[in-house]
């Protein structure tokens, strides 16, 4: 399944950084985590700080899936927003799951300074607007679910929004401060090459064509008839977990995003926050540490990788338009324009933890809007299974929930 197309901003942006060798000899190890993206990169890191001997593969070249193609946003906000999630999952456990996603931002910013990265990850704040007056009623309340359980938010009116960042026709949103941005791809990398120096071995461009899952470990076969051998497989392969998975856990979708050329104008009154609106389908925006504007969204519910690329110049002129009625004064001019494909789940939670159907194995698959936020959760989750411990998320990201 293709994931991307035409050619990413952050792929062109930072080129082939470091390449791995594929696999060409029968192997045993300890841990086997599959997929090279941001994801698998930080459960990597994980494992090979906690001791255990870790291999990583992935079908294709080192994070050119996903992670190369995503807007890199980082927000604790939830796809479903917490005052629906409470009436879903309770209180207790919503609550838990947005300040787990707001840590972890906090936490992916302390693994970027350990390992001296050059990910540009940036603390930003966040403003989540109404994009329609009819939004408002449900946004105030959201603004009060949020308020009340402590998280770092404030109401901003219409004419804030448009003095402070020169966007016109908003209706009121709430200002957060927590957010921030990254470079995933660049970071993905960093942390592969950081623990290849430390004993994870890596393989890229290395397909699985079969696997048998047993109470004792892992045989995986690739399609070159090597085997791969491990006690335990942590499964990092996003919505390609659908083609081992026959659950129906994910609704997969097309999305669009644009990035401008490195624009003359000065940017720096919108360089400290994200924005994203609610819409349906919602958009999103940030500008990039080279002063470019970055806007995504206009999602679209298939994800055939012809129809979705042949509908790239199609939403990038509805991505334009739409950003020129929100901020007029805004001279852009797209530089880059891709499709890539997501996954949604029912409540907007990731899928964290074992399947029934694959005995030592471990999942960690965060889908939604702030997949990488997940990820990070995902890592302590991982040391607490490792340990044979529970962790008190587990039960809310578990499968068939």
């Amino acid at each position: 399944m293709k994931l991307r197309s035409n050619e990413p901003f952050w792929l062109v942006k930072n080129g082939l950084i470091n390449s791995y060798p594929s696999l060409d000899c029968d192997i045993e190890t300890e841990i086997l985590v599959v997929g090279s993206g941001i994801t698998g990169s930080l459960i990597a890191h994980q494992c090979i700080a906690h001791g255990y001997q870790t291999m990583l593969i992935d079908r294709r070249e080192i994070a050119h899936g996903s992670s190369s193609a995503t807007t890199s946003m980082l927000q604790y906000e939830i796809d479903t927003p917490l005052y629906e999630l409470i009436e879903m999952i309770g209180e207790q456990a919503a609550v838990d799951s947005y300040w787990a996603c707001s840590n972890s931002i906090d936490d992916l910013g302390k693994i970027a300074r350990k390992i001296r990265s050059k990910c540009g990850f940036k603390k930003k704040d966040s403003v989540y607007f109404a994009a329609l007056k009819k939004d408002m009623a449900w946004l105030c309340k959201e603004f009060e679910a949020r308020e009340k359980h402590g998280f770092p938010v404030s109401w901003i009116e219409p004419a804030e929004i448009e003095e402070r960042f020169g966007m016109v026709g908003t209706f009121g949103g709430i200002l957060s401060k927590q957010g921030g941005s990254i470079d995933a791809f660049c970071l993905a990398h960093e942390l592969l090459h950081y623990n290849q120096k430390r004993g994870l071995v890596i393989y890229d461009k290395t397909d699985l064509v079969k696997k048998v899952h047993t109470k004792n470990g892992v045989t995986l076969t690739t399609e070159y008839g090597n085997t791969i051998k491990a006690k335990k497989v942590i499964y990092c392969n996003g919505f390609e977990s659908t083609e081992m998975i026959k659950d129906n856990f994910v609704d997969l979708l097309s999305t669009y995003a644009i990035v401008g050329e490195i624009a003359e104008d000065d940017h720096s009154h919108l360089n400290e926050t994200l924005f994203w609106n609610t819409a349906e389908p919602y958009i999103y925006m940030r500008t990039t540490d080279d002063n470019r504007i970055l806007i995504g969204g206009e999602d679209e519910e298939f994800v055939d990788p012809a129809k979705r690329d042949s509908m790239i110049t199609e939403k990038t002129a509805m991505l334009e338009k739409k950003l020129k009625k929100l901020i007029p004064s805004l001279r852009f001019r797209t530089d880059f324009a891709w499709a890539g494909t997501f996954g949604e789940t029912k409540d907007g939670l990731p899928y964290i933890g074992e399947h029934p159907n694959f005995p030592s194995a471990y999942f960690v698959l965060g889908f939604g809007g702030n997949g990488i936020t997940f990820s990070v959760i995902g890592m302590e989750m991982v040391a607490a299974n490792l340990k044979g411990k529970s962790h008190k998320l587990d039960e809310h990201f578990r499968f068939r929930r």
